[in-house]
């Protein structure tokens, strides 16, 4: 009989590092496997359906919600979003380790969908640390780049709900932290 696999939530405010440390971990651990969402919105140049999301039919998705098909799901700017409970599913149960990054309110929806899941919260040093992070991007408006900063102020009250913080002060020492609580540095 197979040992079964297991599933991680990574969550915490944007600008923290999540997408670089999943990065990491995914170059490195080829048996761990990144959800895929579901998403009503139409693909975008160059995205590839089953690698990118699953992109379905409002109808379909609404299909699903009523089954209690997802994880968790969310609408945004008039598109649903979703982690699929199936595949998820499947590939625990072939052995695979499933991360899912995911927000805040997803992970709490997960929490209660797949509760044995460990859920992870990446938080920056500080607020001040976060910013500069942010504004390094070069990529935010300054009324984006302080609403996400509002944002992360109520998202970082959130991290006593988790099994782990980490704090992302230096990336290589964040991403052997969460390779530990995952099982994989062993």
């Amino acid at each position: 009989m197979s040992s079964l696999g297991n599933l991680t939530v990574l969550t915490g405010p944007s600008g923290v590092g999540k997408g670089t440390i999943v990065r990491k971990i995914l170059e490195s651990h080829s048996d761990v496997w990144l959800s895929i969402s579901a998403t009503t919105r139409q693909p975008r140049s160059g995205e590839i359906e089953g690698e990118h999301y699953f992109f379905l039919e409002k109808k379909i998705f609404q299909e699903i919600i009523d089954k209690d098909g997802f994880l968790e799901w969310a609408s945004f700017s008039n598109n649903f979003y979703g982690t699929p409970k199936k595949i998820v599913n499947e590939k625990i149960e072939e052995g695979t380790n499933v991360l899912l990054e995911i927000e805040l309110e997803g992970a709490r929806q997960v929490r209660k969908s797949f509760p044995e899941a460990f859920q992870i919260f990446l938080a920056p040093p500080n607020l001040y640390e976060l910013e500069k992070r942010i504004r390094g991007r070069g990529t935010e408006t300054e009324e984006a780049i302080r609403d996400r900063l509002s944002i992360a102020e109520k998202e970082l009250i959130a991290q006593k709900e988790f099994d782990a913080v980490v704090i992302n002060e230096d990336i290589e020492k964040a991403f052997k932290e969460i390779e530990g609580f995952m099982g994989l540095n062993t």
